[in-house]
């Protein structure tokens, strides 16, 4: 079975486990005409009890498939204030947005974020 070629994980590392719950937006990001940026919203989806989106977009191939392109910027915006809302911890920041560009289509790129009430980090993951 083929596998979406943009998945994401949370962890709470101030808890040490998965952050269930955390909505994530896809998006493409292009340059405009005019020096602006045109952002596509191109998936949503919350993470599941192991604090992963394994179906962030379709797996290539399929009927429903988007196509990823080479050389692109993409983005994925984590609603991070709700997750800590549930829990009655204030945070700092409201949403974490990474940025990254796409070199090759054919790889999977694998997003992962660790969050705590005030700090974050993430890496190019496997």
């Amino acid at each position: 079975m083929s596998k979406s070629p943009i998945t994401c994980h949370v962890l709470d590392a101030s808890l040490g486990k998965p952050a269930t719950g955390v909505e994530a937006r896809l998006y493409r990001v292009e340059a405009t005409a005019d020096g602006a940026r045109s952002e596509q919203q191109l998936a949503q989806g919350l993470t599941n009890s192991d604090g992963r989106i394994l179906d962030l977009l379709p797996p290539r191939g399929s009927e429903n498939a988007i196509e990823i392109l080479s050389g692109q910027n993409y983005k994925i915006i984590f609603s991070t204030k709700p997750y800590f809302d549930q829990s009655g911890r204030t945070s700092f920041y409201p949403w974490v947005e990474i940025p990254f560009t796409i070199q090759n289509p054919e790889e999977h790129y694998h997003i992962p974020l660790l969050i705590s009430p005030f700090s974050f980090t993430t890496y190019r993951g496997s």
